[in-house]
């Protein structure tokens, strides 16, 4: 197994977003902007809330912004 499964596409859908930046949408999600940089860079897994609200302030389905599997490794 590897060193983490879920990965995402949070940084490509913040500059998507108008450059979003990690403090928006930390504020939005109610997170620190550690945690933000921590999740882009694949070293933390958030919790399923937590997920849910960063999908929801992109306004995607949480497939769309998070993934699991061997490729989430990379």
């Amino acid at each position: 197994m590897g060193k983490n499964l879920i990965g995402n596409h949070i940084r490509k859908l913040r500059f998507n977003r108008d450059e979003m930046t990690q403090q928006q949408l930390a504020e939005l999600t109610g997170v620190t902007r550690q945690t933000i940089v921590a999740l882009e860079k694949g070293n933390y897994s958030p919790s399923l809330e937590l997920a849910f609200r960063i999908a929801r302030a992109f306004k995607l389905p949480l497939e769309e912004v998070f993934f699991y599997g061997e490729d989430a490794a990379e």
